[in-house]
């Protein structure tokens, strides 16, 4: 997975002509631990069609403060410069398998 920070941001997400998964993360957030292994399995099932990176919330405050982050982790689902998906207030590990579940039904749905 990708580290961006603000300076990147802009050209490694925004600019994208792929769709990007932003996951904002802190170190110290617990649940924060079980988003990679999930994210990686994800990356592995839909491929080069999709592009993963991760941004440290703590480290890029500007960043978390425009896309008002209430709470960590979250994910931006992001695809020509727009959010068309956030995934927020995980409140469990079993809650996590949303992303996948949707990111796999977005892009069968695309491929369709």
């Amino acid at each position: 997975m990708l580290s961006v920070n603000e300076k990147t941001f802009p050209s490694i997400v925004l600019e994208s002509p792929q769709p990007v998964l932003v996951y904002f993360w802190a170190p110290w957030c617990g649940l924060c631990r079980f988003v990679n292994p999930l994210l990686g399995r994800l990356q592995a099932e839909v491929g080069d069609s999709l592009q993963l990176v991760d941004v440290n919330a703590d480290a890029n405050f500007r960043l978390a403060n425009a896309y008002r982050l209430r709470s960590l982790p979250t994910l931006l689902l992001f695809h020509q410069g727009q959010i068309i998906q956030r995934l927020e207030d995980f409140r469990v590990r079993e809650d996590l398998q949303s992303i996948c579940e949707f990111v796999r039904s977005y892009f069968m749905a695309r491929s369709a």
